[in-house]
Formats: C-alpha cells, sequence, structure tokens
C-alpha cells in the first residue's frame, strides 16, 4: 500500500482522545489550519505543518496526494445505532402516519416491526446481504467509514442468525466497517403472543448462545419499553448476553420513562438509546455510571413527534452523547449522518462541535473502538472524510446537501464525488 498524502486543506477537525467527551469536554475540537496529514500502512503517521513533514517523513516522491481544494478533513463518521439487514419496505405505513396514525396505532394493526419481521422471515441470506450493501453505499457517499448493525427482524433462531451472517457478509466485502448486535429481544413474534416468557426463554436460551458460539455478534440489545420489554425482562435478556460475552446496549426510555436508562447504568451498559422520556434520575444514573447516550434525533423527525431527546441536560450533567441515523424501514429511513448532525444542532441544541464529537470519538467508543477511530491522531487508523466545505461550521449552515468530496478508508481513498465548481 502507498502513503496518502493529504494536503491543501482549509481546515482539519477533530476531537481528540481515545475515551468518550463528556460535558465541557465534548465541544473541544481541535481545528487546524496549514496542516496535511500522511497515511501509511493504513494508519495516520503525520497530522502537522507541511514545513513539518519532509523533516520527519522525507521528500516522499512515491505518495499518492490528495488535494483537499480548500476543504475540511474530518475523522470518519461513526455511527452506532442502525437496523440495516431487513427486507420489504413500509411506506404505506409512512402514508398512514401522515394520514393521523401514531406509529403505535400502526404497530397494534399488525404493522410496524412485525410487517418487516414477516418480509425479512421470507428473504433469503444473500437478499438480505444484498440489502446491507445498497445502504453500506449510500452510507459511504455520505461519510460513514463505521456503523452498528443490528438483528431483530427475523425473531426467530434461524432467521436472527440468517441477519447476523448478512451483516458479516457485508461488512467483509464493503469499505465500511460494521460491528453486529443481537436484538432478537426486539419485539414479541406473533406466535408467542400468549406466552411471552418462552419467547424470552428461547432468547436467552438458545438465540444468544448460537449467535455466540458462532462469533457473530459483539453485542446484545433489546428493547425496553412500554408495551415491549419491562426492565425485568430487559435484564433477564441482557444479563444472558453478558454470560456469553455480548456487551449490553439498549433501547431505553422512548416513548415513557420505562427505567431502561437506570438499567443501563446497572449493566454497565455501553450505550442507552432514544432517551426521549429519560427521567433526571436516569439521566444521574447514566452520568455516574459513564453510559453513553445515543441520540436519534431522525427518529424523532420521521415520526414527526416534535419532541427530541434532552441533549443539553444530558450534556450538562455529564453524559457522553453519540449520534446515529437508526437506519430502520419504520421509524428512520435515512442512511444520512449529516443529516442527523444538522438535527442534533438544530433541534438538539448541540453546538457544532459537540456535534462532530458525538459523530466521531464518542460514537466510536460507545463501540469499543475508541483506540482505533474516531480522532484525527498519530497511531490511529487513517479513516477520513474530506469535505467541499472550507471549514467545520459548514457542516450545519450549508445544509440539505451531501458535502462529502472524498472518503478515505484504512489510508486508501475508496470514495471520491464529481468535483463541484467552487
Amino acid at each position: 500500500m502507498s502513503d496518502l498524502l493529504i494536503e491543501n486543506l482549509g481546515e482539519v477537525a477533530t476531537p481528540v482522545g481515545t475515551t468518550s467527551r463528556r460535558g465541557p469536554e465534548q465541544r473541544r475540537v481541535e481545528r487546524l489550519g496549514d496542516t496535511v496529514v500522511l497515511c501509511r500502512q493504513g494508519e495516520i503517521a503525520f497530522v502537522g505543518p507541511p514545513a513539518e513533514l519532509e523533516q520527519a517523513h522525507g521528500p516522499l516522491p512515491e505518495a499518492e496526494r490528495l488535494d483537499g481544494r480548500g476543504g475540511t478533513l474530518l475523522p470518519g463518521l461513526v455511527d452506532p445505532h442502525t437496523h440495516l439487514p431487513w427486507a420489504g419496505s413500509r411506506e404505506e405505513e409512512f402514508a398512514e402516519r401522515l394520514a393521523g396514525k401514531s406509529y403505535l396505532e400502526i404497530a397494534a394493526g399488525g404493522g410496524g416491526i412485525l410487517s418487516t419481521v414477516r418480509a425479512t422471515r421470507s428473504a433469503s441470506e444473500a437478499e438480505l446481504t444484498g440489502g446491507v450493501l445498497g445502504r453500506l453505499d449510500r452510507m459511504l457517499e455520505l461519510g460513514t467509514t463505521t456503523a452498528e448493525a443490528k438483528s431483530g427482524y427475523g425473531l426467530t433462531r434461524a432467521d436472527e442468525l440468517k441477519q447476523l451472517r448478512a451483516i458479516r457478509q457485508a461488512s467483509q466485502s464493503h469499505p465500511v466497517d460494521l460491528v453486529a448486535t443481537l436484538l432478537a429481544a426486539h419485539e414479541t413474534p406473533p406466535e408467542y403472543r400468549e406466552d411471552r416468557q418462552r419467547y424470552l426463554d428461547l432468547v436467552c436460551r438458545e438465540i444468544i448462545p448460537a449467535a455466540a458460539e458462532e462469533g457473530l455478534a459483539s453485542f446484545c440489545d433489546v428493547f425496553c419499553e412500554e408495551g415491549v420489554f419491562t426492565v425485568e425482562e430487559s435484564r433477564q435478556v441482557l444479563t444472558a448476553g453478558r454470560e456469553h460475552a455480548l456487551a449490553p446496549r439498549l433501547h431505553a426510555d422512548e416513548f415513557v420513562d420505562s427505567g431502561g436508562a437506570e438499567l443501563a447504568a446497572e449493566l454497565g451498559a455501553l450505550s442507552a438509546d432514544h432517551l426521549i422520556a429519560v427521567s433526571d434520575a436516569g439521566i444521574e444514573a447514566l452520568a455516574a455510571a459513564g453510559v453513553t447516550a445515543v441520540l436519534l434525533p431522525g427518529t424523532s423527525f420521521f415520526l414527526m413527534k416534535h419532541t427530541y431527546a434532552p441533549a443539553r441536560r444530558l450534556v450538562e450533567a455529564g453524559v457522553p452523547i453519540a449520534l446515529a441515523t437508526d437506519c430502520n424501514p419504520g421509524s428512520s429511513n435515512t442512511e444520512s449522518l449529516p443529516m442527523v448532525f444538522v438535527l442534533a444542532v438544530y433541534e438538539l441544541g448541540l453546538t457544532i462541535e459537540e456535534a462532530l464529537t458525538a459523530s466521531t470519538l464518542n460514537a466510536a467508543c460507545c463501540l469499543g473502538l475508541g483506540e482505533k477511530i474516531g480522532s484525527i491522531e498519530v497511531g490511529k487508523q487513517a479513516d477520513l472524510v474530506l469535505l467541499d466545505e472550507p471549514n467545520l461550521l459548514h457542516l450545519a449552515y450549508h445544509y440539505g446537501v451531501n458535502p462529502v468530496a472524498a472518503v478515505i478508508k484504512r489510508g486508501a481513498v475508496v470514495h471520491s464525488a464529481p468535483s463541484r465548481r467552487s
């Protein structure tokens, strides 16, 4: 692999460190002018002024050069909450919501998650893999270089494992790295509605051990929510996952204060996600335990809820914040972290610097990858995004466009957008 030198940049913008930033630290972003970045053997080898480059590394006559054209270089974006392997589509439900039905009303009528379950059960592993690859193509074009991906639309042992294998297969054949999460406790399937404990036993005694034995997942998740799984049921699932080396994370307090945040803190989960209805006690528990709050403003936007997670309260309490798309067919049909970034600034009230940290370093850390990715520092993997904008502020200032000019993965350019006139 040849060296890659990225030069003629307007700005390099990055958080720094290998652990989650919280409170005032979350808005501390280095914004460097007169800077070049050298990638070597898949890692970042130099970040600094051009005048110091030759002294440190020689003239580099063989290096490939990427002209930044006055743009902004960021760490590769990290999406820590997606539901990528699904089949089917739910645009008709979207139309029903536009006509006034709620998400929960649609689900009660046989739609929602169970609609996607039916389609996903009918799909082959190859069909699911193809769907994931198409979504990854769009994510890459929008600057995502690493993402988490959940199962949860199979709800049988065979179909959950099928989804996880599709995640693995797609990750092996695409530049975007995927980290898999088992979400068998996403909903109770129809065949177990009269005996939910039997389904929980299936999840804990069969599905979790099988996923762990094949090495198909890193995490175990559960939808801890009123009408889905209670705190005690969620504890049962996540404890079983931890016994099989699947680290806990969970959907928590999306519609009502279910106690999910407190459970995440109790179990030392890597993240508690959604948190639209989180209580003050839940926020305090998350802060004390250092659990990352993964916020999904695209879901509130898509569901037209007009209520968003209390991001400012979370930041001020010292809870690390990460941002994610929640990419799924029913409640957030988007692959765009730049769109989520805009919503985080305009609707959640995050500063642009806080939103950058939430989309990079904090997102990486809640996937256990903070030592490897999430910032532009010597020794980290060279996952980078070049924007065709002159500085970081344009990520929110110039909205409704794709700002990505190029994406670098492990030191190689894996996506280039057509050149635009300045």
